[in-house]
């Protein structure tokens, strides 16, 4: 096959580094292909704390410039991404006997000048006992400090980088598996499988991106004459969601005496997200599941500091992901580096590989810019990146204020809500306009299947958004599946296997 016959990047693998690196590419001009043998953010990209953050606890590790880069790419991705990120304050409490006050002040006023900060505002001390703030913590609680960070809908933030290289001449396969890889004619001939049908398909690439998260080493395992130097080492993250624990939008940082952290995070306004933990893992990593033992630990963490008590009996949803971490011998899982590695493979008779280890979310754009730097020699294009200001689809709200937008809506389409506005404002920002459009009320938007999701929600994502499961819209385009009963959650999955019926009914967000 010619070089005017293939695609410049062959990208394996749909979580948050595939498509920023997509994204960035397709961009630059390049003709790029990724595919996803499951939905995008399948995995770990859908299983994190949701946060934009430098990492503070990673300042005792000596991780400066990882901790220097997150923060200079946490005021980049508000910018880009107002709509599904936002600022979040965080209160640490301290304990006698874990870290020193003035350990912990320290490593605020490096968190506030490393990476630039601009949009938030500073650390400060604040006395626990005499504030509203600490009134749902343990007596004995007196001192404590409010530091600020980010929020994301880490889901989102995959599908939209997705959607923007898409919509820049990208090629979003998903559910299709990368079944391997041979050099011929200095072009990677790479077979494909469509996990639907079965069907085969060959595509030549003039350079292979291995994306894969947890399956990294199995995607070399399947490109003969390849090896990595970077070892990957699986390590797991559990969270749990128990009802609202107190009132607020601000989170909650945790110490534990093992040195580890805890965030309590509102979440999905009537719950709190906690965790996460971080244990060797040797599960398939698309199966994992959190475990008993995980479960106790994270709510000890929280019962050591709250004054109400919470237990495994609380827990309403749990999520576990597997972290594809460069493995830097560490002899504790939570202190393995988060930092990324990218490893070019290149050989004279092998066209060139990279393959992504580690990694955080917060910093997939910078990861991006790299990995294009790198590929550069192999595949040409522009060299200067273009994602720093560039928003991303429905994030281009006027001044990049979510509160005048989310009025805009209620203006042009009162009939919504305000819940229900204040959720499709969040998840699609000016993109809205595609799901409502010239609706003039609720029954315009066809079916209502419960927690405000309509038909013409669902349609939307199944045409843009490539969503074809129930699970792909209720657990990761949106949380609503936590907002249903196991009735109106199965009435969904109905509706995407093929019953299309309509009920007849006045629509139940009528009286919201």
């Amino acid at each position: 096959m010619a070089a005017s016959d293939c695609v410049d990047l062959l990208i394996v693998g749909g979580g948050i580094n595939g498509a920023g690196i997509a994204r960035d590419a397709a961009g630059r001009g390049h003709k790029v292909v990724l595919v996803e043998q499951s939905d995008l953010a399948a995995a770990t990209s859908s299983a994190s704390t949701k946060l934009i953050h430098g990492g503070l606890r990673y300042l005792e590790l000596f991780e400066f410039r990882l901790v220097r880069e997150a923060l200079v790419e946490r005021e980049r991705l508000l910018a880009i991404a107002p709509h599904i990120i936002r600022p979040m304050q965080f209160v640490l409490p301290h304990v006698e006997g874990l870290r020193p006050r003035w350990q912990i002040r320290l490593g605020l006023f490096f968190y506030d000048h490393l990476g630039g900060r601009h949009r938030l505002p500073a650390s400060r001390s604040i006395y626990l006992a005499a504030s509203e703030i600490g009134n749902v913590l343990r007596d004995g609680i007196r001192h404590g400090f409010i530091y600020s960070d980010c929020w994301v809908d880490d889901s989102r933030l995959v599908v939209l980088n997705a959607m923007d290289a898409a919509q820049r001449g990208a090629s979003i396969q998903t559910r299709t598996k990368f079944l391997g890889a041979q050099a011929v004619n200095n072009l990677w001939q790479a077979e494909l499988e469509d996990q639907r049908t079965g069907a085969r398909s060959t595509i030549a690439a003039r350079a292979l991106v291995n994306a894969a998260g947890p399956w990294v080493e199995e995607v070399l395992h399947r490109v003969p004459g390849t090896h990595n130097e970077a070892q990957i080492r699986l390590v797991k993250g559990s969270h749990i969601v128990v009802p609202r624990m107190y009132d607020g939008e601000h989170a909650f940082l945790l110490q534990n005496p093992d040195g580890r952290v805890v965030f309590t995070i509102p979440y999905e306004n009537e719950y709190t997200l906690i965790g996460t933990t971080d244990v060797s893992c040797q599960e398939n990593p698309a199966s994992v599941s959190i475990s008993e033992a995980e479960i106790a630990y994270l709510c000890e963490t929280v019962n050591g500091y709250f004054a109400r008590s919470i237990a495994p009996s609380d827990v309403k949803w749990t999520y576990a992901g597997v972290r594809p971490l460069s493995d830097d011998e560490a002899a504790n899982a939570s202190k393995v580096t988060r930092d990324y590695k990218l490893e070019l493979t290149e050989a004279p008779d092998q066209p060139a590989l990279l393959s992504v280890f580690g990694g955080k979310i917060t910093t997939y754009r910078r990861l991006a810019e790299t990995a294009l730097h790198k590929l550069h020699p192999f595949i040409g294009g522009p060299r200067q990146s273009w994602t720093a200001q560039a928003a991303l689809p429905g994030g281009d709200l006027p001044r990049a204020d979510f509160a005048a937008f989310l009025a805009s809506v209620r203006k042009r389409w009162p009939f919504l809500p305000l819940p229900l506005a204040r959720r499709l404002a969040h998840a699609y920002g000016t993109r809205i306009s595609d799901i409502i459009g010239p609706a003039k009320s609720l029954d315009d938007l066809g079916t209502h299947f419960g927690a405000g999701l309509t038909r013409a929600e669902i349609d939307y994502l199944r045409a843009h958004e490539w969503a074809q499961s129930a699970d792909d819209i209720l657990w990761r385009r949106s949380k609503l599946g936590l907002h249903m009963n196991a009735e109106e959650r199965a009435h969904v999955a109905r509706h995407i296997d093929g019953d299309h019926s309509d009920s007849s009914a006045p629509h139940p967000l009528a009286t919201a």
